[in-house]
């Protein structure tokens, strides 16, 4: 994604949807082209697997879609890369039935010549050897085929043609724009996308210019060509490009004459994974669809380490190397929470782990009633974190079980109620509607949260349940208030306990989920109420103060810390709380919040948590902060980013 057009989740939740980083899908074919026609008999190959790809990250985007293919060693005068980009209802479907309908044609007019794997590459698109796809969520209205990647570069020599796809956000988008003024070049965008791809086509170019001087007086100027591609240092094109870049990435790349990488930033902040055997390289941005698109063990896939490209050469060869200077590793932690299909094993267990250690907040909030008290979740991104929660009751109620056995030995009846006590579970919050809440404006915003969910009559005890309705984060509040509580208030309950399984989101984020404006997180809100309320206000000149006298350089420190020192994590999650709570409603309303510690206790290895902690991996990710807090002090609604 880019500067002016990130990506959005279409699941609506308690919060509204947070915005969402891309997916890419790459797969190089290491053999000759006939080899797949022949073993696997069919052409379609590369194509199907590509589509698995991407099918099984379609959670990443829905809104755009784009595919690449090059075609190797083609002669002079053919055209040897396609790509296809589409922002239909169902993109993947819409690119993908494209695409197939060459093959059929090809099938129909010349069925002798369909596996032959030559004729194809000369007279069919998109039967080349490398592929390339990325998914996004359009926002902000930006939602048109132009801002679908994979971008392209193109150039009369193969060796000069890139096409770029990402899963990425650059925080110093000026700085890098001016860079390219200052290399003589003129970009037609000020957006991250453009700036990134050009500066990669830039050193490209002067990678390429240095083999031609290096290699002029020995041979012509296409038998120079042959000698240019097997040569290129990709490597050295890759450390020359992105010294300067500040921001998440997993960026892939694909070079005319046959070269490609995927560059993974120097925090490890945007995930990047790949599988390698005699057949194919592959890349995904999640170990799921690899394992199910090539049938393959979880142990098979590898991760791309921060800082680190893995580049695969004319010939598919590959290799993984460090690139630029590495940073402390910080991996994005809502991919764990939230992002990332639960079906990796890992990130199943650790969503799990995420609701169990909420357990201990919950039998306090519910003063150990179980008896009295209904446990839920909203569908569909809370049902692990909820499995984990209710194991854990379980786990609770072997220890209550234990002392219940001594305590009752000569009341059979009493024991018996004891040891057949299962916690209460049901699905009170139905998804309705297909509807989603990230609309710009908010009065229609309000009315589409409104209907987004329906709930189940008749199962609470009306005046005297407690409910415990599970989310993976809160953070805007809206469908909280609109939808769910106002839903739940029907049931008439004597309290709701709304749980979060992520912590409060207090800073935006810059690194690929789009949380830009400080305004629009409720736990930001709530502090602005409680610094009022203890007369403690002019703790935002302070910090305002600071970041203007500043201004020049707000890389070296987050001031926005300051705003939420004065105050505990439970005084902010009660005044979010009270700004939830609508104004009919009946029952108390308490709010949980996952704690940071106990995040990193579930997650060990993505301590990214710069969203909720404000410890940003890079320097940029200050500077968009403090720029963040500025603007909402001046009333501003432009983007930090």
């Amino acid at each position: 994604m880019n500067g002016t057009n990130h990506t959005v989740a279409t699941n609506t939740r308690m919060s509204d949807a947070i915005k969402h980083e891309c997916g890419i899908a790459m797969i190089r074919l290491r053999k000759p082209l006939q080899y797949y026609y022949d073993k696997y008999n069919t052409p379609t190959y590369g194509m199907s697997k590509l589509y698995l790809l991407m099918e099984k990250q379609h959670n990443r985007g829905q809104d755009g879609v784009g595919v690449a293919n090059i075609k190797l060693d083609l002669p002079a005068g053919s055209r040897y890369i396609s790509r296809y980009r589409s922002i239909a209802e169902k993109p993947i479907q819409d690119i993908f039935e494209k695409i197939g309908k060459k093959y059929n044609k090809a099938n129909k007019t010349n069925p002798e010549e369909y596996m032959n794997a030559q004729w194809m590459k000369e007279n069919t698109a998109f039967t080349g050897e490398m592929w390339l796809g990325h998914l996004r969520y359009g926002t902000h209205g930006k939602n048109s085929i132009e801002n679908c990647h994979p971008f392209l570069r193109q150039n009369n020599w193969k060796s000069r043609n890139l096409v770029v796809a990402g899963n990425f956000n650059m925080t110093n988008v000026d700085e890098l724009f001016e860079r390219l003024v200052s290399l003589g070049q003129s970009p037609k965008d000020k957006i991250d996308t453009v700036t990134v791809m050009e500066k990669i086509g830039h050193f490209l170019d002067m990678e390429v210019q240095r083999l031609f001087d290096e290699h002029k007086e020995d041979y012509d100027n296409i038998a120079i060509n042959k000698v240019i591609e097997e040569n290129i240092n990709l490597q050295e094109v890759l450390a020359n490009s992105c010294k300067d870049f500040d921001g998440g990435y997993a960026m892939a790349g694909m070079a005319g004459y046959g070269g490609a990488f995927v560059a993974r930033d120097p925090a490890g902040i945007r995930p990047a994974y790949y599988y390698a055997d005699d057949e194919v390289v592959v890349v995904a941005s999640e170990k799921p669809a690899i394992k199910t698109a090539f049938d393959i063990e979880y142990s098979q896939i590898k991760e791309i380490p921060a800082a680190h490209a893995l580049i695969i050469d004319k010939q598919g060869d590959y290799k993984v190397v460090p690139f630029t200077n590495s940073l402390p590793k910080k991996p994005c932690s809502f991919e764990r929470i939230y992002f990332s299909r639960a079906s990796d094993p890992n990130i199943y267990q650790e969503r799990k782990d995420l609701g169990k250690l909420l357990i201990p907040q919950v039998l306090k909030a519910i003063d150990n009633d179980l008896e009295n008290t209904v446990f839920s979740f909203i569908p569909n991104t809370a049902e692990v974190s909820f499995l984990g929660m209710t194991e854990e009751v379980e786990n609770y109620l072997v220890n209550e079980r234990l002392a219940a056995i001594q305590r009752y030995s000569n009341d059979v009846e009493a024991m018996k109620k004891v040891l057949s006590f299962r916690p209460r579970i049901e699905k009170l919050v139905i998804k309705d509607a297909k509807a989603r809440t990230f609309i710009a404006d908010d009065a229609h915003r309000d009315q589409m949260v409104a209907h987004v969910y329906d709930t189940t009559y008749e199962v609470v005890q009306k005046e005297k349940d407690t409910l415990v309705i599970i989310d993976d984060s809160i953070v805007r509040g809206t469908t909280l208030e609109k939808s769910i509580l106002t839903l739940v208030n029907k049931l008439s309950p004597k309290k709701v306990v709304i749980v979060s399984s992520a912590p409060q989101i207090r800073f935006p984020d810059c690194y690929g989920i789009d949380m830009s404006r400080m305004k629009e997180f409720i736990a930001f809100r709530a502090t602005l109420e409680l610094l009022e309320e203890t007369k403690q206000s002019h703790i935002l000149q302070e910090v305002y103060q600071k970041i203007k006298e500043n201004e020049a350089d707000l890389t070296q420190e987050n001031y926005v810390k300051a705003i939420y020192e004065p105050f505990t994590d439970e005084q902010i999650s009660d005044r979010i709380a009270k700004i939830v709570t609508p104004a009919h409603m009946e029952a108390e309303v308490e709010v949980i919040f996952q704690t940071v510690e106990n995040l990193h206790k579930a997650c060990p290895e993505h301590t990214g948590d710069w969203y909720f902690t404000g410890n940003y991996p890079t320097k940029g990710g200050n500077r968009v902060v403090n720029k963040a807090f500025k603007l909402f002090i001046e009333g501003s609604e432009d983007r930090s980013y």
